[in-house]
């Protein structure tokens, strides 16, 4: 079910005009940048987007220079997990797993989950709820599974990262089927809304 859901979203998302997909991609970004939550974070995990997905590239640059530190994922396929590294220049940026760019620079750039205020992440769709759908792999479900663990184990309120979501209107759907271990969404940001989870 979640393979046909998966697909049908993933259609709808690469079939978005690529002049219609610029102006969603600008509101996308205008309320991200004007979250108060991204706006408050010193500490922002991003990814670099992909294929159809909304836009983060205009974002990396504009997340180093308000003063915040920037952290991307490293795919480590031999593991199956995601590490983390600052990258403070975009310009450090080198083709990784499936040619997506990563961090280059790695030496004494590794950042700890625990270290995060904000955790950016992709998804083929979500729903009101907060459930997602990602791609098939697995890596956010274990980086997300391990920041859930720690949110658990942490009575700072302070120590516990945001999870939000960009995607395209097209991406939301009625229902993404979930069980009981799966980590939810806190926010999603679309082009035409933002979607507190909870409220759902």
């Amino acid at each position: 079910m979640k393979k046909n859901i998966r697909a049908e979203l993933l259609k709808k998302r690469d079939a978005i005009p690529s002049e219609l997909r610029a102006r969603k991609n600008a509101s996308i970004r205008q309320r991200l940048f004007s979250l108060e939550e991204f706006r408050n974070a010193k500490n922002v995990m991003m990814y670099v987007s992909f294929r159809s997905e909304a836009d983060t590239v205009s974002c990396l640059s504009h997340i180093i220079a308000s003063g915040k530190k920037l952290i991307l994922p490293v795919v480590d396929s031999n593991n199956k997990v995601l590490k983390l590294y600052e990258v403070r220049d975009v310009a450090e940026l080198v083709p990784g797993y499936m040619g997506i760019p990563e961090p280059g620079v790695r030496e004494n750039r590794e950042v700890e989950l625990s270290a995060l205020d904000l955790i950016i992440i992709p998804g083929a769709g979500f729903d009101m709820k907060g459930n997602r759908i990602g791609y098939g792999g697995g890596y956010y479900d274990k980086l997300l599974s391990a920041v859930s663990s720690e949110r658990s184990a942490s009575g700072a309120v302070s120590n516990i990262p945001l999870f939000i979501a960009l995607a395209f209107e097209e991406q939301i759907a009625g229902e993404i089927p979930s069980e009981p271990h799966d980590i939810k969404m806190d926010i999603i940001l679309t082009d035409g809304r933002m979607i507190h989870c909870s409220d759902n």
